[in-house]
C-alpha cells in the first residue's frame, strides 16, 4: 500500500502521516515513512527522538553520494548515469522507530524547472524504487502539491490523501492539488477533514467534498498540539486521535479496494 499525503500548509498533514504510519506498524506491517516536505517534521510526528536524527541528512543534500552513484564528475557539464543503483539506500540511510522506518528525501534547489543533475537523478530513481519495487506499506508526507511524483511513478500511488481544514482557502488548495494529480495520472484522490471542532465543521466539509472520497475527520485536540510542541507523536499521547485515525485507515483501505475493482470509475 502506497499512500501520499498532502494539503495546504498547517492543516495537519504531517500529523495524519505520522498517525497512519504508526497505526500500520501497530498491525505488524513493514512500514516506510517518507518525509518529502522541505519543512521536514515527520520524525517528530512519528515520535523519533531528536538525538536519533543527529547527522541524518536528506538525500537531496547528499551531493557526494549522488555523484558516486551517478558517476558524475565535479561540475555538472559531464555525462552521468540516469538510473543509478538505489536499492540499498533505504536500509542504509533510514532511522527506525516504533516499527516505522523513516527516510528524509528533501528537495533539490535549482534555478529552473526540468533540472537534470546528479541529486535530482538520485531522488527520482529512489522514489521510483520506493513506489514500484518495495513491498513495504509506504506513507509519504508531501508539501502542497505533487512535485515529488512523476508520470513514471504516479500510477504506483494507491491513494493521494488531501488533508483539508474547515475554510475556503484550504478547500481551494485541495481542488488545485486534485487537478495537478489528475494531470500526472493519479486516479485515486481522497480527503480527510482536520482540526474539526464540531458537527458544523464536519457538515461544511461534507458539503464541499465528494462524499464517497471523504475518509473521515481528525478533531482539534489540545493534546495533539502539545505533542507537536514537545516533539512526540500524537499516537503516544492522544487516545482520541488514535481512535479517529483507525477509522480513517479502515475507510482508506476500503476506498483503495473499491477503486481497484475492474469496473470501478
Amino acid at each position: 500500500m502506497k499512500i501520499a499525503i498532502t494539503g495546504k500548509g498547517g492543516v495537519g498533514k504531517t500529523t495524519l502521516a505520522g498517525l497512519l504510519a504508526r497505526s500500520f506498524a501497530a498491525e505488524g506491517r513493514k512500514v516506510l515513512a517518507i518525509d518529502a516536505d522541505p519543512d521536514a517534521n515527520l520524525a517528530s510526528a512519528l515520535g523519533v527522538p531528536a538525538e536519533r536524527l543527529a547527522g541524518v541528512q536528506p538525500f537531496s543534500r547528499m551531493k557526494d553520494l549522488a555523484r558516486e552513484r551517478t558517476g558524475a564528475a565535479p561540475g555538472y557539464g559531464s555525462l552521468f548515469i540516469l538510473n543509478p543503483r538505489v536499492d540499498d539506500l533505504p536500509d542504509q540511510f533510514s532511522v527506525e522507530h516504533a516499527g516505522v522506518r523513516l527516510l528524509l528525501m528533501g528537495t533539490v534547489d535549482h534555478g529552473g524547472s526540468g533540472c537534470v543533475c546528479p541529486e535530482h537523478t538520485l531522488l527520482r530513481s529512489l522514489m521510483k524504487h520506493l513506489l514500484i519495487e518495495r513491498d513495504d506499506a509506504l506513507v509519504m508526507d508531501m508539501e502542497a502539491g505533487v512535485e515529488h511524483l512523476g508520470r513514471a511513478t504516479a500510477e504506483s500511488v494507491d491513494a493521494l490523501v488531501v488533508v483539508v481544514e474547515p475554510g475556503r482557502r484550504s478547500l481551494q488548495t485541495a481542488g488545485q492539488i486534485e487537478a495537478l494529480a489528475a494531470d500526472i495520472g493519479i486516479r485515486h484522490v481522497a480527503f480527510v477533514g482536520s482540526k474539526v471542532t464540531g458537527p458544523d465543521d464536519c457538515s461544511f466539509m461534507a458539503g464541499n467534498l465528494a462524499e464517497d472520497r471523504l475518509l473521515g475527520f481528525l478533531s482539534f485536540d489540545p493534546s495533539v498540539r502539545r505533542a507537536d510542541l514537545e516533539g512526540v507523536s500524537a499516537y503516544d499521547v492522544s487516545p482520541a486521535a488514535v481512535t479517529e485515525v483507525e477509522a480513517i485507515k479502515q475507510h482508506l483501505v476500503a476506498f483503495i479496494a473499491s477503486r481497484d475493482q475492474p469496473c470501478a470509475r
